[in-house]
């Protein structure tokens, strides 16, 4: 890190110490705080320039071995304090890897790194200042979300890496590994929901519930709210709104799918779903003035998204639904899409979406094409979740979802037309 005046001068190397200091000032203030801690603000801005000046003199000497030897000096000397100190409530163990954290931020500002590094330095100080807000939230986390967070662990680190990366059949659509890749992605995201929704409980109300659950699952939520709503007039402004909610985040669920999977996509298929989240924003607000609070509003009861059940069910769903759509492509051209979209649009989008773009990326469909597919998709899940409003939720909560539900088809159905 050098500005280019002081290029050539004795001080050329000085605003990498000043960064140095700046990241050991801000983890030390932070830990100033405890009064129980052995280190504080002065100790963690000498750990830092001590690093930078080991970083410096191992480069002189051509050896890394000053920087070993000082990350070891540096831990021995903050155990051994805390070995000699009083029993604290605060065991010390924080302080003691802050310290050697800051300890290499520090160095890696000396190796050039040194965005990454104030950047890891923040994080840091989140993940110090916030302990009694992320210990309450793993208390909060009970024994079957910590399992879902080792499963999904499995798929990701486990599984995925022992797949070939090789497309195999006629149209070169099924890669284990891509295929295990969209597994993983479509559990992230719904295990982050899931989590969410685990931990919110029903503090924070129906609306975020709502968000939650459709983050996860729509169609569970869907179903939820429509047996809350059955034979109570009052509750059902409430789970209309919340149905909707569920429905509208089907569009953002897909939009960052489409982010993640397939960027070149977005272009195309970004304004359809905005118009769709629009007009469905507009029901919302007509929606939330007539929406009393509730304060024993169900929690969707969502399955584990990571269990590995699920897991290889959604990979084989996916498989059969990316090469049924080359296929039907193949010999039947845009409409053979299309017609595969409705029927697996019934209980889910995110295959058929996935598909669609798959083969948008693989050049064997265009952005339109693969644009319709989608919204038909979507159009057809909403048809059979209203369905299921009519069964469960009686005819009066159907009508009321069918108004605000069908505002959203056609905002996707105008914009889907623009294109």
């Amino acid at each position: 890190m050098e500005l280019t005046w002081l290029e050539g001068t004795d001080i050329a190397h000085l605003p990498a110490f000043a960064a140095s200091l700046a990241i050991g000032l801000l983890i030390g203030l932070e830990r100033e705080r405890h009064p129980g801690a052995k280190a504080g603000l002065r100790t963690f801005a000498l750990v830092a320039l001590l690093a930078a000046v080991l970083a410096f003199l191992g480069d002189a000497l051509a050896t890394p071995w000053m920087l070993i030897v000082g990350l070891v000096l540096v831990g021995g000397m903050i155990i051994s304090a805390h070995a000699r100190g009083e029993a604290y409530s605060e065991p010390g163990t924080t302080t003691v890897i802050a310290l050697l954290v800051c300890f290499g931020l520090s160095a890696m500002v000396w190796y050039g790194q040194v965005r990454i590094a104030v950047m890891l330095a923040v994080v840091t100080v989140i993940l110090l200042y916030f302990k009694t807000e992320l210990r309450g939230m793993t208390r909060r986390l009970t024994r079957r979300d910590l399992i879902s967070m080792l499963q999904f662990a499995v798929l990701t680190l486990v599984i995925l890496p022992l797949l070939p990366d090789q497309s195999y059949g006629r149209y070169g659509v099924l890669n284990p590994y891509q295929i295990w890749l969209i597994v993983v992605l479509i559990s992230g995201i719904s295990l982050a929901g899931y989590v969410a929704l685990r931990l919110v409980g029903q503090r924070y109300g129906a609306p975020l519930l709502g968000f939650l659950g459709g983050l996860v699952s729509s169609t569970a939520t869907t179903l939820v709210y429509a047996r809350h709503a059955r034979g109570h007039e009052d509750l059902q402004t409430l789970s209309v709104f919340v149905i909707v909610i569920a429905n509208i985040v089907v569009l953002i669920r897909l939009a960052v799918l489409c982010l993640i999977v397939s960027p070149a996509m977005m272009a195309t298929l970004l304004p359809i779903l905005s118009a769709g989240f629009l007009a469905g924003g507009l029901a919302l607000l007509y929606l939330w003035g007539r929406t009393s609070k509730v304060d024993d509003a169900p929690v969707p009861d969502i399955k584990n998204p990571t269990e590995l059940k699920t897991a290889f069910s959604f990979a084989v769903v996916y498989a059969v639904v990316v090469f049924l759509s080359a296929w039907l492509s193949d010999i039947a051209g845009d409409k053979g899409l299309y017609g595969l979209a409705l029927i697996s649009g019934l209980t889910d989008v995110d295959a058929i979406a996935l598909s669609a773009l798959r083969l948008f990326n693989l050049e064997q469909q265009g952005a339109h094409t693969v644009a319709i597919a989608i919204v038909l998709a979507v159009l057809s899940n909403m048809a059979f979740k209203l369905a299921m409003v009519l069964v469960v939720g009686g005819n009066s909560l159907f009508q009321r979802c069918a108004i605000a539900i069908g505002a959203v088809a056609t905002g996707l159905i105008i914009g889907a037309a623009l294109i």
